[in-house]
């Protein structure tokens, strides 16, 4: 029997330490039948000579230099309408990342259970931790509407990030570009879009390792709770499609209240400028903004609740008595340089 064929598609820009590795995770696949896209954005830290020398050493490897740099998005997109008509599934595999050994093979004996599933997923690991978890145990599959409605209801989130999911190629190519550009967080949408439509696979085993020792463009705020604000987001937009009006109402409600206690939280830990700013964007998607109405009441609740807690009240002062002198410090030794 013939088997599928994969497109597997890394774009990439100056990650000469870890593109090496990402391509060898691919060509490590115990799932043969593939064809594998590297998309250089005009790097100039010699990726583009590591990505060039595997190509010569395999011919299922077709390299590609964009003519002039690209948004990641537009990269992404850019590198996703390279993919073969004859491909069957689609896998991104971001060029920071790693998959496993098994990762085609499952993903594909998954989709191959039904002609209706669009969207592919597993557990991953995020550095250290595992995500995914909370799909139904012992089933591979679900409808696309009941994992949706799974996501705004309990908050199962198992789509991880590109290099976690695999697509079917038809999609891919139906739209072009793949992504909307614009979006705080568009792979997270593109996966509710297709679950509109769509069935869902599901394979229970870690099948990608997803670096955060690295400098990228999601490092840089990873600390400003983007899953937080990429939860919101979903519930707002997506709510009403999978759900009833008056259970839509209830979710859009309470999302909102979980987001604007976590700002408010935040708020005390004293958040910088960079912050503030990440989370307006976000909500400018969405054609909001953050309510500083709403957060300074619930910021004023956390702290007549520590008023009346004085133990908690001294933790937290001593922190952000810590924090002001950790950044006094850094702010000297800035100027003496």
């Amino acid at each position: 029997m013939n088997e599928p064929l994969v497109s597997v598609v890394t774009p990439f820009y100056n990650c000469a330490p870890y593109l090496a590795q990402c391509i060898e995770s691919v060509l490590g696949q115990s799932y043969s039948q593939f064809e594998f896209i590297l998309s250089d954005n005009c790097s100039t830290d010699g990726s583009q000579e590591i990505a060039h020398s595997y190509a010569q050493r395999d011919q299922r490897i077709r390299f590609i230099r964009q003519p002039r740099f690209l948004s990641q998005v537009q990269h992404y997109n850019r590198a996703l309408a390279e993919i073969s008509a004859d491909s069957a599934y689609c896998k991104m595999v971001q060029a920071d990342d790693l998959i496993l050994p098994g990762c085609l093979q499952a993903m594909v004996k998954v989709f191959e259970q039904s002609k209706s599933i669009g969207l592919v997923s597993s557990y991953d690991l995020k550095g250290n931790t595992l995500r995914g978890s909370g799909f139904p145990f012992g089933s591979s599959f679900l409808a696309g509407k009941d994992m949706a409605r799974l996501f705004l209801k309990r908050g199962v989130y198992v789509f991880g990030s590109p290099s976690t999911v695999m697509y079917s190629s038809s999609l891919v190519r139906a739209q072009n570009p793949f992504f909307r550009e614009g979006l705080l967080h568009e792979d997270t949408e593109k996966c509710m879009e297709i679950l509109e439509h769509w069935d869902f696979g599901f394979v229970h085993q870690v099948l990608s390792f997803l670096r955060t020792d690295n400098e990228s463009i999601s490092s840089a705020v990873r600390t400003y709770q983007p899953q937080l604000l990429d939860t919101y987001i979903i519930v707002k937009r997506y709510a009403s499609t999978f759900l009833g009006p008056a259970e839509a109402s209830d979710v859009k409600r309470e999302s909102r209240r979980k987001y604007y206690s976590a700002l408010a939280e935040e708020a005390l830990q004293l958040r910088g400028p960079r912050f503030w700013r990440y989370h307006r964007e976000g909500l400018k998607t969405i054609n909001e903004t953050v309510d500083f109405s709403y957060l300074g009441m619930l910021v004023t609740g956390k702290l007549l609740w520590m008023a009346c807690n004085p133990g908690t009240m001294f933790v937290w002062a001593f922190a952000r008595v810590r924090r002001v002198a950790q950044l006094a410090r850094v702010m000297r030794s800035r100027r003496s340089k």
